[in-house]
């Protein structure tokens, strides 16, 4: 009876997920590039490839900086936003819309929207410093190479933030009232209520919260992609755009879909791992309310 009940689930797991897992792991063992019948056997050589391979490098460094600065500044930025709307803020409602707002935008109106902000001449950006006469921070082309992934970056986590708040938000609010009320009575700041109360009565829902962040880092594709431009410069790729531009190309194609496939276990292999460790450095006993 419990099998008849599991079956279809099980097999929209197997067909959807497991198949097409290990069918993407056999593929990057060929060279081919996914438009005719034969594949060339290669063994583990896509792997050693990926392995000596600068850009993918690059890439993966770009993804981990993504992961840990842009993750610092993400959840800084939440808790601040979270203690701000738990303090009895008026107008609490508005400014959580106002937040999350960014989410509900198309990612390419968000960066065409932030590619004026960091303009060289007329950009938003430089025309506030050279109001407030930093004249030397407004000559600096944001967009430089050397300066993209980070001007890409401030976006990604203008827009991120705003969603995990939401989260932590919404498990702050299922803590007892009473609880905040007498801290205050017992004159606690709201930074004392948020660290001692609200973050271990939560914790389960930050770690929820940091997980996903995890995995959004890593395969991460789109607001870079759209920031950088059809000619993405190689200073912001992520490993999900290397893999498409293995995959199909930019301007010219390139079509080595097994070497594309092979970067797709890798980031597969690198998100198993890093859920597995976040997990077991985050784990900690519940707490009841």
């Amino acid at each position: 009876m419990v099998i008849s009940f599991l079956a279809p689930a099980l097999l929209l797991y197997l067909g959807l997920l497991v198949f097409p897992s290990l069918q993407a792991f056999y593929i990057s063992l060929f060279k081919t590039s996914g438009f005719s019948d034969t594949m060339q056997w290669v063994g583990l050589d896509n792997y050693i490839a990926l392995w000596n391979d600068k850009v993918f490098w690059l890439s993966l460094l770009n993804m981990v900086l993504i992961l840990v600065v842009g993750g610092a500044c993400v959840f800084g930025l939440a808790f601040v936003f979270t203690m701000l709307l738990s303090s009895g803020l008026w107008g609490k409602k508005l400014f959580r819309a106002l937040i999350f707002m960014p989410n509900v935008i198309a990612v390419t109106a968000i960066t065409t929207f932030w590619s004026f902000v960091f303009m060289p001449r007329y950009g938003l950006l430089t025309n506030v410093l050279k109001s407030v006469g930093l004249d030397s921070l407004a000559s600096v082309s944001w967009t430089a190479p050397e300066n993209v992934f980070w001007s890409m970056l401030v976006g990604l986590v203008w827009i991120s933030s705003g969603f995990f708040t939401i989260l932590i938000l919404a498990g702050a609010d299922k803590v007892p009232t009473d609880m905040f009320e007498a801290a205050r009575l017992e004159g606690a700041s709201q930074l004392q209520i948020f660290r001692f109360i609200t973050v271990p009565m939560i914790w389960d829902v930050i770690v929820i919260t940091m997980v996903l962040w995890c995995i959004q880092a890593i395969k991460i594709m789109e607001f870079p992609y759209a920031f950088g431009g059809p000619n993405i410069s190689q200073d912001v790729y992520t490993p999900a755009i290397y893999l498409y531009i293995m995959g199909f190309g930019q301007r010219d194609p390139v079509y080595a879909l097994g070497y594309a496939t092979a970067i797709g276990v890798a980031m597969f292999a690198v998100t198993i791992a890093a859920v597995l460790a976040m997990r077991a450095c985050l784990k900690r006993e519940p707490l009841e309310f």
